[in-house]
């Protein structure tokens, strides 16, 4: 007996989004997403971003922006999320028309971390440290 499976866009941390189809069970979806599972619904139509329920505590990797209506960022997702359709109070397969419109919200908008300062800056000169001393002494 084979498990019924649904189409869902699978976004993962710096690579483009892809369309899977996903056994239709919870533990299939916590394995996706690598942990308990949240929902959101940022979206106006029967969609919504399942992530994982710990991702910025966890410190996953940075993933997507979301965004207003107006494009302006009001949070972060870490870690891989899935975007999955909505049929009353169960979760269903996104229609073709819905996979394309967020693969293509989404294929763009990938976060990247970027470090402060360059690997070794701080010792580039460690003569000028000793000089220097701790902020608090004179």
């Amino acid at each position: 007996m084979s498990k019924q499976t649904i189409k869902v866009l699978v976004v993962e941390p710096m690579k483009p989004c892809e369309e899977r189809k996903v056994p239709h069970d919870y533990k299939s979806l916590q394995g996706i997403v690598g942990g308990k599972i949240e929902m959101a619904s940022p979206f106006t139509e029967s969609a919504a971003i399942i992530c994982n329920a710990e991702g910025k505590n966890l410190n996953l990797p940075s993933n997507r922006l979301l965004c207003d209506r107006h494009g302006d960022p009001y949070d972060g997702l870490c870690g891989t999320f899935l975007i999955i359709g909505i049929g009353g109070e169960n979760f269903i397969s996104l229609t073709d028309e819905q996979l394309r419109s967020y693969k293509a919200m989404f294929d763009h908008h990938r976060l990247y971390a970027i470090p402060l300062e360059a690997p070794n800056s701080q010792e580039k000169n460690p003569e000028q440290k000793k000089k220097r001393g701790k902020s608090h002494e004179r």
